[in-house]
């Protein structure tokens, strides 16, 4: 029993230390999504819907809950927006080719339509995140529109 003890203290211990320690945070400004925005002039409910489900991970600003300060879950958020980032990062929207942008619509498209997107882990965490059938057809309808406008644009040779 005194083993036992020892072991969870230990642990206890570990844990308490373990909480003055965690990743970067993603908490630039904002203004890294004007770019996104302006060219792709989602409608006001749209771009509602894109600032509380979607740029948390696909940007570089990220609004942080409460419990994204304890260590281990702070470390798995991270990750998350990383992961979110690495593959659709609307802060680096400007200087990317029309190619690229009309590619990532296209993956965005897909993900929402399939219901891929948002993550369940994030839905489950921000209960309001998850999309009705409304704003899922809302932002397809704009998505495919922002393809449309992409596919008239001259693309270099």
């Amino acid at each position: 029993m005194k083993i036992v003890k020892k072991i969870l203290l230990l642990l206890l211990v570990v844990f308490v230390v373990a909480q003055f320690f965690g990743p970067e945070k993603n908490e630039g400004s904002l203004e890294s999504v004007t770019a996104f925005l302006e060219e792709t002039k989602p409608p006001e409910h749209v771009k509602t819907i894109l600032v509380e489900t979607c740029f948390d991970c696909h940007s570089n600003v990220t609004r942080y809950p409460w419990y994204s300060n304890i260590t281990p879950v702070n470390y798995w958020l991270s990750n998350h927006v990383k992961d979110g980032k690495k593959h659709f990062n609307v802060s680096a929207w400007e200087g990317s080719s029309v190619k690229r942008k009309d590619h990532k619509f296209e993956e965005l498209i897909e993900m929402v339509e399939d219901k891929e997107m948002p993550l369940p882990s994030y839905t489950w965490a921000h209960g309001d995140a998850k999309l009705s059938n409304q704003q899922i057809s809302d932002v397809l309808k704009w998505a495919n529109q922002v393809r449309t406008m992409y596919a008239l644009q001259p693309r270099p040779q």
